[in-house]
């Protein structure tokens, strides 16, 4: 599907002509084994395998009469496969869904209703950001699931070896990048930026004053091509063509490849990467690189500020076409249990709820992590904004970028195609 909002349409209509048509079926339907099957979509790998198993075992111990069926799904072209997926007669019932693109579902009727569940699930004490990105017209509909802030890992021998300490503002940590590439060659990254990676762009663009998008007259349109985020984007074009050795059309997926075949000074990352850095070598990892890893917040446009980053992350919701609503709900609570989200902070994930932060510890990612969280932004809450990451419009732009086209022509090429899309 080209389109995600035609497919909404189609989606917000499928819906409806269930609501209206009668039940879709109840948490009492079963399968031929005499339990009921509720299927939950996890997204990536990004929620560890013991936390999925502590879902199973609570989930099944409540309820019985049920079996917990975890399906894995790609980030990658995830909207259309749950837009196919939602508006289809074998929807699943609880889903995972990016937070950027959690209104396009939310807008379009694709999950239940849970205000009156909030309370139950968190209340206040559920992360805010993620409580707006899950909710339409007031109406909350996907829980937050976690989230992540993205930090700047580095090896501590390298820095060393070239004299050099945590930068202290965004403009030292360019130059350092650049002394680092320098010293390591052509297919090694003082700076690790790959061409499709727009989310590690957005730092350098809120910290010159720029925006992807902005509402002007109700009509959502593109921002990236004003003095500012201009600015912001020269400055992501000098990192990628003197402190990267990436590959100019890479993405950013499993960093921890470089870093362990040592092709990396600084990475920025989610916190949770640490994880995938020091896994078992049979895993992808390099636990030996563990006493060189070092950690800080990115740094601001001033001594002292830490940069505006992306917080990514998570929602969490119930399909509006699931057959088993009252078991999905259970399930539900299960995921937002505070049993549940410690594991998830203990496993470097920023929790659904900020009483549990804690539960992240005290070592130098998580000081660092809360240091990051305190400066955090999201992407346009526009409806429309599945279309600009569907379309790809970021990642192409900065391939180009990284490529040396012309900042200026192209932000304002790409403005007019976030426009168009962030309103079909």
């Amino acid at each position: 599907m080209k389109h995600f909002r035609s497919a909404a349409v189609v989606l917000a209509a499928a819906v409806a002509l269930t609501a209206c048509g009668g039940s879709s079926g109840s948490s009492s339907d079963a399968t031929a084994g005499g339990k009921t099957k509720v299927r939950l979509w996890l997204v990536g790998t990004d929620t560890p395998q013991a936390v999925r198993d502590y879902a199973k075992a609570e989930f099944e111990k409540a309820n019985p009469k049920a079996e917990l069926v975890i399906e894995e799904q790609v980030w990658d072209g995830l909207v259309d496969k749950l837009t196919t997926a939602l508006s289809g007669s074998d929807s699943p019932d609880v889903v995972e869904v990016g937070n950027t693109q959690a209104v396009a579902f939310t807008s379009a009727g694709a999950f239940l209703d849970i205000t009156d569940k909030k309370a139950d699930l968190g209340g206040d004490d559920l992360l805010q950001g993620f409580v707006e990105s899950g909710s339409y017209d007031g109406k909350l509909y996907a829980a937050p699931y976690y989230a992540g802030s993205r930090l700047v890992f580095y090896r501590k021998d390298l820095f060393a070896k070239q004299g050099l300490k945590p930068p202290q503002t965004l403009a030292e940590y360019v130059a350092d990048g650049e002394k680092l590439k320098a010293a390591g060659g052509n297919r090694f990254s003082g700076i690790y930026f790959p061409g499709q990676d727009w989310r590690n762009a957005l730092p350098y663009i809120w910290s010159a004053g720029g925006d992807l998008a902005v509402q002007k007259d109700g009509k959502w349109q593109g921002a990236l091509s004003t003095p500012q985020s201009v600015a912001g984007l020269k400055m992501v074009q000098e990192v990628m063509q003197k402190a990267s050795g990436a590959a100019k059309d890479g993405n950013e997926t499993d960093p921890q490849v470089p870093w362990c075949a040592n092709q990396i000074g600084m990475l920025s990352a989610p916190g949770w990467v640490k994880g995938s850095i020091l896994a078992a070598k049979d895993k992808g990892g390099c636990p030996e690189a563990e006493k060189n890893l070092g950690v800080f917040a990115l740094p601001g446009e001033s001594a002292g500020q830490t940069a505006p980053v992306f917080l990514g992350g998570s929602n969490i919701a119930i399909a509006a076409k699931s057959k088993h609503p009252d078991l999905a709900y259970n399930l539900l609570k299960v995921i937002l249990s505070d049993g549940y989200q410690t594991k998830m902070a203990e496993a470097g994930l920023i929790p659904a709820k900020t009483s549990l932060f804690s539960a992240l510890g005290n070592d130098d990612v998580a000081k660092a992590t809360a240091q990051a969280a305190s400066n955090t932004k999201l992407t346009p809450a526009a409806p429309g904004w599945a279309n600009v990451e569907s379309d790809k419009i970021l990642e192409d732009l900065f391939v180009q970028i990284a490529k040396g086209g012309d900042v200026q022509q192209l932000a304002t090429a790409a403005d007019a195609k976030i426009t168009a899309a962030l309103n079909r």
